[in-house]
């Protein structure tokens, strides 16, 4: 086979595994199942290729990718309790989400392992799938010397000694159950000499593409709907970028990494999902599988902004490249409040809402690390031109666990601003500002203008054979229907408390192996 770039059919009409999406996981997905000189690999991608996009390259570029022309730039409804503006990014290329990240690279906790067989992922504890993390191809390494921002090394110092938190040079040393709390420069996917991004393309397609003769990668293939025959998924239907529609189809498997939004968006376009949105949608039922689309989860991450003395250098690995873990409800094993330290603040949601900034400034952005709210992805019509309905449903846990979480947050950033060396840089706090001071006040400012930190996941959860709204099994195969497994942050169970880009990783070299099994 040879490498095809999908405008018209692709170099073969039937592939033993058809894998949809070609980004964080389906790359690693499809390069894993290649090595198989026997099996023969479909690899459709919606987008382009990003081996010429250098953009994608470079770790420090990857907010030139958000809202880019590769950006699917969803929206959500109007949120009750949170933020309606978001501008959720989802990126059709090559590489996905792992071409626009900041790639912090964190295995998953113990503790949220713990919370994943709890729920009905036999398998996935700690012992049994931490080893996928030494399995992975990408390079991760602590922040590099000459990439440490002095200002954000201040940050740190005054984090650890504001909340008494050990200053932690590696966090992926091996521990699984003590890392909960911690600050420091983190561990990041990339090349510290060279400042390369540990894409799952760059990492595990590149170099084979070309030349695999088992591996054939689609570019420009829009999948608009998995073809079911007698209970067992058989073809794919994807649209060219000229508009054709093509049938591939899968001998052996299909595997579905489209991420937690499209995935889900797929499976419904394809009459697989809740009986009555599908009925409510025209789509015809073929599947009537509750839990797709729903227990959608993310970090809501808010904001506390002051005006600096001098602006930071501008000395960074990605921006985002240091930060703190913190318990707040006294499980040593659990973070509840995962901060980040930018170097370049992300404003906009408070500067829409009228707040003026001065010209130098910084910030603390602490999120909710492990969300107890649940939102959900559907579809209002059958049109795959109509953009998903995704519902976050911030801030509507009946215990208030995370609005508490916030406010958490901010009370803990306020803290390390008055801690030196941190204290000496700044002149005031810019916003929330010194006036918003109960938790009431603290609340209503950061709900308002909170962002996404691109965490969506969970929206087709891993579950027991007995749980109606599990939408796979603990091996990833779709309840009810044969030949069809889901590999991307949609089978979370629960969100990790941690930026999860790494436990997606970790999933698709779980995922090649269930199947080769």
């Amino acid at each position: 086979m040879t490498t095809s770039t999908a405008t018209t059919t692709p170099a073969a009409a039937e592939y033993d595994y058809v894998v949809v999406g070609g980004g964080t996981a389906g790359g690693i997905v499809a390069a894993r199942l290649s090595e198989d000189p026997d099996a023969t690999v479909g690899l459709l991608e919606w987008g382009p290729s990003d081996r010429d996009e250098g953009r994608a390259r470079s770790i420090r570029r990857w907010e030139e990718m958000i809202e880019s022309e590769y950006d699917l730039d969803y929206r959500s409804v109007p949120q009750e309790r949170g933020n309606s503006s978001i501008r959720q990014s989802r990126m059709r290329i090559l590489g996905g989400c792992s071409t626009a990240n900041t790639m912090i690279a964190w295995r998953p906790p113990a503790s949220d392992l713990d919370e994943w067989v709890a729920a009905g992922a036999t398998g996935w504890d700690a012992a049994s799938f931490q080893p996928y993390f030494d399995r992975l191809r990408i390079p991760i390494h602590p922040v590099g010397r000459r990439d440490r921002n002095p200002f954000v090394a201040d940050v740190v110092a005054a984090a650890g000694a504001a909340l008494d938190l050990p200053l932690q040079e590696r966090w992926n040393d091996g521990r699984t159950d003590t890392l909960a709390r911690g600050a420091g420069f983190f561990e990041v996917g990339y090349d510290p000499q060279t400042n390369v991004r540990g894409s799952s393309s760059i990492h595990y397609l590149h170099d084979v593409m070309d030349t695999r003769a088992s591996l054939d990668v689609i570019t420009g293939a829009r999948a608009e709907r998995v073809v079911v025959e007698d209970g067992r998924a058989v073809a794919v239907l994807f649209r060219s970028t000229d508009g054709e529609l093509h049938s591939v189809r899968a001998r052996r498997e299909i595997v579905l990494a489209c991420g937690a939004i499209d995935t889900p968006r797929l499976l419904l376009l394809s009459g697989i999902g809740p009986a009555p949105v599908l009925e409510a949608a025209g789509v015809e039922t073929v599947l009537d599988l509750p839990g797709v689309g729903e227990n959608l989860q993310d970090h809501a991450e808010g904001l506390v902004v002051w005006e600096a003395v001098s602006a930071p250098p501008a000395i960074s690995a990605s921006g985002w490249d240091a930060g703190a873990m913190v318990g707040v409800d006294g499980d040593p094993t659990r973070a509840d409040v995962l901060m980040h330290f930018p170097v370049e603040p992300v404003i906009d949601h408070p500067r829409a809402r009228g707040v003026s900034f001065p010209s130098t400034i910084v910030a603390i952005a602490p999120n909710v690390a492990k969300p107890h709210s649940r939102g959900r992805v559907t579809i209002a019509s059958a049109d795959p031109d109509e953009p998903p309905v995704i519902d976050y449903r911030y801030f509507t846990d009946a215990s208030g666990h995370d609005e508490r979480m916030l406010v958490a947050g901010v009370r803990l950033a306020r803290r390390i601003a008055e801690t030196e060396p941190m204290r000496s840089h700044l002149v005031r706090e810019v916003f929330p500002g010194p006036d918003v001071q109960t938790s009431e006040e603290i609340s209503a400012v950061q709900r308002d203008i909170h962002q996404t930190v691109y965490h969506v996941s969970g929206t087709c959860r891993i579950g027991a054979v007995d749980d109606e709204l599990a939408v796979v099994d603990p091996s990833l195969r779709v309840r009810g229907i044969d030949g069809l497994r889901i590999a991307d942050a949609s089978v979370f169970p629960t969100l990790t408390s941690v930026n999860p880009v790494i436990t997606v990783m970790m999933v698709a070299e779980r995922a090649a192996e269930l199947i080769k099994a």
